[in-house]
């Protein structure tokens, strides 16, 4: 049986990227990703919002999304691959509660050369034809909508092709030398002793194990070194060896909306904001609803 150095199991974009990175620094290791899908990127990548911002309150995060935008800035500006990337921006439209909250970690980001920009009460009413005071309104109380009392935007974030991105890291991939198996299912891992004494059942619990692959639909895949990003779908695989990953998958209702009223294509497409004359992506106060514009189909 062929034994890869890594196989990948899934091929949305952090698996591919993953391939990607560990085949491009080390170009004689064989490097496998599976998916149990048909193609690239169809499971929680296909579900992604497909948006990007630089806004964390964690350095490392920080560090790790402006780096990531900076490298898809490059991929759509010098190598000419469309990513279908456009900084529409983010605007978090915050109830005063959230704003102070929020202030801090917005002051210790600006004073190392963070840009952002406030909208006062007024002026995002009038920019996006809002209401903003809820507090007389009893539909609004009965359903806990909180008002608006700041917009906070950024600049440095907006919306990419999630299909665009995976394909991408596809092709790059298989051009350096990657394997890509489509229609493989991982249905667990295949775990060994380090050192076997040939006993059967082995291991045993006084035995150190690894990872030696992963069985599948089709087989068994042997590897040296398994990684997972499968997703939502890491726990069923993680739980039968007692690994607890803290990852459970939250049900989301998205709601695709035709602007197809005067009123509706106004906030579509209103101005001042970006270069891409559209709404950013915007953050509603509670309860949590985000608005993602799709400006060159005409939906949100």
């Amino acid at each position: 049986m062929v034994e890869y150095d890594v196989v990948v199991v899934g091929a949305g974009i952090i698996g591919l990227s993953t391939a990607y990175h560990i085949k491009r620094e080390n170009p004689d290791a064989q490097i496998l990703v599976i998916d149990k899908l048909s193609a690239a990127g169809q499971a929680n990548t296909a579900k992604s919002a497909c948006a990007f911002r630089c806004l964390f309150s964690s350095h490392t995060n920080f560090l790790l999304a402006d780096s990531s935008v900076e490298f898809y800035r490059h991929v759509q500006e010098d190598l000419k691959i469309d990513l279908k990337l456009k900084f529409v921006g983010y605007l978090w439209l915050l109830c005063e509660e959230e704003y102070k909250e929020l202030l801090p970690v917005l002051t210790n980001l600006a004073k190392k050369g963070f840009a952002y920009k406030e909208y006062e009460e007024e002026e995002l009413a009038q920019k996006l034809n809002m209401r903003t005071n809820l507090a007389e309104d009893e539909e609004a109380k009965l359903m806990n909508l909180g008002n608006v009392y700041k917009g906070i935007f950024i600049p440095k974030a907006g919306i990419v092709d999630a299909d665009c991105l995976a394909r991408y890291y596809e092709e790059e991939f298989l051009k350096i030398g990657g394997k890509v198996q489509y229609g493989v299912k991982a249905e667990k891992f295949i775990v060994e002793p380090c050192n076997p004494l040939g006993i059967p059942g082995e291991p045993y619990f006084w035995q150190d194990a690894r990872i030696a692959g992963v069985e599948t639909d089709k087989g068994p895949i042997k590897a040296k070194k398994t990684v997972l990003a499968a997703g939502a779908w890491i726990p069923q695989l993680l739980d039968e060896i007692g690994i607890e990953c803290y990852i459970k998958p939250k049900k989301r209702q998205v709601f695709p909306v035709e602007a197809k009223t005067p009123e509706l294509q106004q906030l579509l497409y209103v101005k001042g904001f970006s270069l891409e004359g559209c709404i950013p992506f915007t953050i509603l106060p509670k309860p949590k609803v985000y608005i993602r514009p799709f400006p060159t189909e005409g939906v949100f």
